[in-house]
C-alpha cells in the first residue's frame, strides 16, 4: 500500500507530454490542485483534457496585474499546458477563448449530460451513447457523433464513449487503500471517470487508515485507484 502513495510531483512525471486526461472539477470544485499545480511547475506541454470546464481564468487589474490567480483546469490554461479541450462549457475563463480563437488550442463542447454518459460508456465498455441531446445543432457535426438515427420516429445522435491516459480525482477522505469518498457535489464526474482512464490517480484532501472510511460511503472503490496523493491547495 505504501507504494500507491505518490508525491503530486511523481503524479504530474507520470503524465507525460501528449498525454490525455480527466479532470474531475465543476467550476474547480473537485479539481486536484497539488496535482495541476505540479503539473504547472514541470510545464507540462500538448494535454488533451477532458473537464466540465475551463476552471476559472486568472483576474487582472487595470494596469494588467495579476490580482486573482487561476482556480482548476485554469492553471493548465493559463500556462498553456493544453493543447485540446473537451468540455461542457467554456464561459468562465476568457483565456479559453482567447486560445481557441487564436489557435494555440483546441476546444471541443459537448453537452453536460452527454458527456457525463459518453464517460460511462467509455468506462463500461459499451460503444457509444444514443441521446436526442444536440439534434439539429452543430453538435450533429462535432467530432464525438458518429452518427444520426431516427429509432420509432424520433430522431438521436450516437455519440462515442471517451476514454483517457490518466484521471486525475480529488477525493475528500481516501483511504491507504484507495476506497474515495467525495463530499457533496465534488461527486460531479469524477465517479464515472474513475472507471474511465489506464491509470487513476486520486488527491486526497483527507487521507486515514483502511478500516476508517464506512464501506457505506465508499463511491469509488479501491479497485479503480492506482495511486494516491496526499493533497493540499497551492
Amino acid at each position: 500500500m505504501k507504494d500507491k502513495i505518490i508525491t503530486a510531483e511523481q503524479a504530474a512525471e507520470m503524465i507525460k507530454d501528449g498525454s490525455s486526461v480527466m479532470l474531475g472539477g465543476f467550476m474547480a470544485n473537485g479539481t486536484s490542485d497539488a496535482i495541476v499545480s505540479a503539473l504547472v511547475e514541470r510545464d507540462a506541454k500538448d494535454l488533451t483534457v477532458i473537464c466540465n470546464d475551463g476552471g476559472f481564468g486568472p483576474q487582472f487589474d487595470e494596469n494588467g496585474n495579476e490580482t486573482v490567480p487561476p482556480k482548476g483546469n485554469g492553471k493548465l490554461i493559463k500556462n498553456h499546458s493544453v493543447k485540446k479541450l473537451i468540455a461542457t462549457h467554456i464561459g468562465l475563463n476568457k483565456q479559453v477563448a482567447e486560445q481557441m480563437n487564436n489557435g494555440t488550442m483546441q476546444v471541443e463542447l459537448v453537452p453536460q449530460g452527454s458527456m457525463a454518459e459518453m464517460i460511462r460508456a467509455g468506462g463500461s465498455g459499451l460503444g457509444g451513447v444514443i441521446t436526442p441531446t444536440g439534434v439539429g445543432t452543430d453538435i450533429a457535426n462535432g467530432e464525438f457523433t458518429l452518427q444520426e438515427m431516427t429509432l420509432e420516429g424520433k430522431d438521436y445522435l450516437l455519440m462515442a464513449p471517451l476514454h483517457a491516459d490518466f484521471a486525475v480525482l480529488k477525493g475528500s477522505i481516501v483511504d491507504k487503500k484507495g476506497n474515495v469518498f467525495y463530499k457533496g457535489t465534488t461527486k460531479n464526474f469524477q465517479i464515472v471517470m474513475a472507471t474511465a482512464a489506464d491509470t487513476v490517480i486520486v488527491e486526497a484532501e483527507k487521507l486515514v487508515e483502511v478500516g476508517e472510511l464506512d464501506p457505506d460511503y465508499v463511491m469509488t472503490p479501491y479497485i479503480f485507484v492506482d495511486y494516491i496523493v496526499v493533497g493540499g491547495d497551492k
